[in-house]
């Protein structure tokens, strides 16, 4: 009897001991469920108040407005794909709710590594992961993302304050695929100097700023609250569309817009452990009836 209660206490510590792995690794956010931009995804441009336009600028993909009701400038941009302008429509404020859902995720993931205090342009070439800048992000030069043939591979940017790029800066992606995603996550405001070459998705709490000749070949300008300002810019929502700058077109992807690993509620850890648990001591009593 006693050879027999000592077997089944040893398995139920096992069991156990098993279970706080498992349970870690459920709580991870390497394999949590995926919650990409939603219909943000189908605009290159999405403002909060107001978008302005100075110039000749070309946009693949839609461009978008809510709540706020002044859009101006429109006389001089040019469409390339998707439906054109939503103006305080039902599409610009799903769109909206959306992209809130995915700043939201987007803030939430644990980072990788923390860049506050340098530049992004002397940070050498990086591999996928979650960058944390807890104040301001400057880009001066060439910032390059490796991908390093991940089809799927993420990198994030969470950055506390404001996102500037000097004039004539470059994001360059390389070794990339199908289901890369690559996101901005500004806590304020960016603004992007003029020529600069930027790639990937920028998710602002308050306004976007795109100086002459900026350009965005694969990715989005999205804004929450503030406005969108363009200044003779190309903008694409779609790596593929060739005209929008070499390179861009190595890529299938629709704007890097990969998916966005939500981190699930920290309740869901003792849950699963005092589930576990439960089945372990039921099981036990089971075989203890039988015997």
């Amino acid at each position: 009897m006693r050879s027999t209660f000592r077997s089944t206490f040893q398995r139920c510590v096992a069991r156990m001991v098993l279970a706080v792995p498992f349970a870690a690794f459920v709580y991870s956010s390497s394999v949590a469920s995926a919650g990409p931009l939603g219909s943000a995804a189908n605009f290159a441009v999405l403002g909060g108040s107001t978008v302005t336009n100075i110039g000749d600028t070309s946009i693949q993909g839609d461009l978008g407005l809510f709540p706020g009701t002044s859009i101006t400038g429109l006389e001089t941009v040019t469409f390339f794909g998707g439906t054109g302008v939503h103006q305080t429509d039902a599409a610009a404020q799903q769109a909206q709710l959306d992209l809130t859902a995915a700043y939201n995720s987007l803030a939430g993931l644990a980072f990788t590594s923390n860049l506050s205090g340098q530049d992004l342009g002397s940070v050498g070439p990086l591999n996928a992961g979650v960058y944390r800048f807890s104040s301001s992000a400057q880009l001066t030069g060439t910032l390059t993302l490796d991908a390093q043939g991940d089809a799927n591979a993420l990198f994030v940017f969470q950055i506390f304050s404001t996102l500037t790029t000097a004039s004539s800066s470059i994001v360059n992606i390389i070794n990339g695929g199908a289901g890369n995603g690559v996101f901005w996550q500004v806590g304020t405001s960016a603004t992007l100097g003029g020529e600069t070459v930027f790639a990937g998705n920028i998710l602002a709490l308050d306004s976007i700023t795109m100086n002459n000749s900026a350009t965005i070949v694969c990715g989005r300008a999205l804004a929450r609250n503030g406005a969108v300002t363009l200044d003779a810019n190309l903008i694409s929502n779609n790596c593929v569309a060739e005209d929008f700058g070499t390179g861009s077109s190595d890529f299938a992807s629709s704007g890097f817009a990969g998916d966005i690993q939500d981190v699930p509620e920290p309740g869901t850890v003792p849950l699963l452990f005092a589930g576990l648990l439960g089945l372990t001591l039921y099981g036990w009593r089971s075989r203890k009836r039988v015997a």
